[in-house]
């Protein structure tokens, strides 16, 4: 193990509340996590392209979800670039009353009671009622999970640095 470095790996920050030009929630977050997952980046707790808000998406704008896959990993496109390929395969336009739909979708969607108290306790915030909606629990999950790895891999360089073996 040791000698071996380690793969550097990344949280995807980018929340599914996030839409580009197009006006698709959840859009960007997908294109930057199978971009990263095709790039070797990814972290492992996360899929490239889950069963949930990924698949909504993929459905809500009739895309093939091999193809869609394959178009990213294949030609690294930037968002804008995916964006213009994501309406190539719509015929040029999209749906206004399918993307709100899958909009209203997304926003509409809360996690069960378990999943939410988890991930509020694990951010340090009481469960008062106020934030139930997936969207948000799934930003305060990523930020946790970020600064958890982010503060782990700084610790680890700084007892390298300093050739203090981290858990003596």
């Amino acid at each position: 193990m040791f000698g071996r470095k380690k793969k550097t790996t990344m949280i995807p920050t980018i929340s599914s509340g996030v839409t580009g030009p197009l006006g698709v929630l959840h859009l960007p977050r997908f294109w930057s996590k199978v971009l990263m997952d095709a790039k070797g980046v990814l972290h492992e707790d996360y899929p490239a392209c889950g069963a949930g808000y990924d698949q909504m998406v993929l459905d809500g704008l009739g895309l093939d979800k091999d193809a869609t896959l394959a178009y990213i990993r294949d030609n690294s496109p930037t968002y804008p670039q995916f964006e213009a390929w994501v309406l190539e395969q719509s015929g040029g336009s999209l749906d206004a009353n399918a993307v709100a739909e899958l909009n209203a979708a997304i926003e509409g969607y809360h996690h069960d009671d378990d999943t939410r108290k988890g991930i509020l306790g694990a951010s340090g915030i009481e469960d008062d009622g106020s934030i139930l909606d997936a969207v948000n629990l799934n930003n305060l999950d990523d930020w946790s999970e970020f600064h958890a790895s982010l503060c782990v891999r700084l610790f680890l360089m700084k007892a390298m640095a300093t050739r203090v073996k981290p858990f003596d």
